[in-house]
């Protein structure tokens, strides 16, 4: 098997194995209970929750764990854009957005909100300009990514949050493929709101958490118990978060830049989506035009080898990134997203090149 699809999700690494496993068997009290198996609970959750804060910087005091990216983001729009209603119900957001801000961001339109919706450049990015010219005296609450799930594309949010310094604007940052790919901390990004993903870092599905700012204040997304300082009630998820936690804290390991450059140099015909400058190393698209991907990764899939055509959330659907960046359809159409770990080798890209090579010739 060669795997290739790392910004889909990872394996999960022995050391996060090791702690969902001690979590389960080990510290399975409830980390709410007093009692010494319930403190024990409480010990591997708030050791996480230092492991995560830690890897971005952050105090653990402003972590909140969620179920995932997806309800780390939706927590940070609903309950974030509500809040900034008493300085305006203005939105600003971006057309190559994951649908785990696109989706709220729809529900608040509906509640009255104003959304506006950035196009990307011809890059993919969302510029700073493009921001200030968004701006409005009711403009309360900007949400953009730090780096797009499909193209890599690298948004210049430090300096949106330059820009904004000073005026009753929330900043939301959906990091989800930027923890460990791209080098920040919450200090150098300078966003109110940061939402993380434990299975994008090599650690288990069912965690995630959001970085929230002393200032921001949000209201509670989930009722209850009162968990998670009263954001996020219901019994805390430990082995899932403990694993978060442990795969957190391994030291990081770059992706090898040469692997992105062997496609290139197997495919000189293609047309290149993720540039070098400015995008992350962990995400390479590219396009065969001319060529359905759907057909090229179909046959990959059955040979043990594993790409995809863009975010596995989107399932089949065409790409909503690449048609905000204007590509025409048969780009779209033969677009390829692979996307790598510290663990792929050239080896591996090689075997992909060639087999991807021959599946072309065999079909088109």
């Amino acid at each position: 098997m060669i795997y290739l699809d790392n910004a889909a999700t990872t394996q999960p690494c022995p050391e996060a194995v090791e702690a969902v496993k001690k979590a389960m068997t080990d510290c399975w009290g409830n980390p709410s209970a007093s009692y010494s198996c319930g403190r024990e609970a409480r010990m591997a959750l708030e050791t996480a929750r230092f492991q995560v804060a830690s890897a971005l910087g952050a105090n653990p005091m402003e972590i909140i764990f969620t179920s995932g990216g997806t309800e780390a983001d939706n927590h940070a729009i609903l309950c974030g854009a509500r809040r900034q209603k008493r300085y305006g119900s203005h939105i600003i957001s971006s057309l190559t957005e994951h649908d785990a801000v696109l989706e709220p961001l729809k529900q608040l339109s509906s509640d009255g909100f104003d959304v506006t919706l950035l196009s990307p450049d011809e890059n993919g990015r969302i510029s700073v300009a493009s921001v200030e010219n968004a701006l409005r005296d009711d403009t309360s609450f900007i949400s953009l990514m730090l780096v797009n799930n499909e193209t890599g594309a690298i948004n210049p949010i430090p300096e949106i949050s330059r820009l904004i310094r000073g005026r009753n604007i929330l900043l939301h940052c959906d990091c989800v493929q930027a923890m460990r790919n791209v080098p920040f901390t919450v200090r150098s990004l300078g966003a109110d709101l940061i939402s993380v993903s434990s299975h994008k870092i090599n650690g288990p599905k069912g965690a995630g958490a959001l970085w929230v700012k002393n200032s921001a204040r949000l209201t509670p997304f989930i009722f209850g118990g009162g968990q998670e300082g009263g954001l996020r009630s219901g019994t805390e998820a430990v082995p899932a978060i403990a694993g978060f936690g442990a795969a957190a804290a391994r030291p990081g390991a770059g992706v090898n830049p040469r692997l992105r450059e062997l496609i290139r140099e197997s495919f000189p015909d293609a047309v290149v989506i993720s540039g070098s400058e400015g995008f992350s190393s962990h995400i390479f698209m590219f396009s065969l035009p001319g060529c359905k991907a759907e057909v090229l990764t179909n046959w990959l899939d059955s040979i043990g080898i594993f790409v995809s055509r863009g975010s596995a959330c989107a399932k089949g659907r065409r790409s909503h990134v690449l048609a905000a960046m204007g590509l025409p359809a048969d780009v779209i159409d033969g677009a390829i997203r692979v996307s790598f770990s510290p663990e792929n080798t050239e080896a591996d890209v090689l075997t992909f090149c060639s087999e991807l090579r021959a599946a072309k010739e065999r079909f088109f």
